[in-house]
């Protein structure tokens, strides 16, 4: 699993260097997801245009990091692939974050 972090503004970028969050990669995405947001600004947009597969525990593992920021930090999604997106809109955690089509979307977004 990789993962690498900026910092635009004051949005911390995450992208994910993996087509796949899955079972097998949870844990080490929560980890490395801890890692990258240890300390940071209170707005975290995960780009995700690069996953073509989630399931439930990668689901699961991203939840575990949005809960893992703190109630004052933000976690939003950007450029989900239309299977990702399709999994968030099913289990309706499209309800619990913000889904943008792209990370500049996300980027020109306020952080509400």
């Amino acid at each position: 699993m990789g993962l690498t972090s900026t910092i635009t503004g004051a949005t911390q970028v995450i992208t994910v260097h993996s087509d796949r969050i899955d079972a097998a990669m949870a844990i080490q995405f929560k980890e490395d997801m801890r890692r990258e947001t240890d300390s940071g600004t209170d707005r975290v947009v995960l780009d995700l245009a690069g996953v073509e597969f989630i399931d439930s525990s990668g689901l699961g593992a991203i939840v575990a990091s949005m809960k893992q920021l703190g109630g004052n930090r933000k976690l939003d999604l950007a450029g989900p692939q239309p299977v990702v997106e399709k999994v968030f809109r099913l289990t309706r955690m499209d309800t619990v974050f913000r889904l943008f089509p792209t990370l500049d979307d996300a980027l020109s977004a306020t952080a509400d």
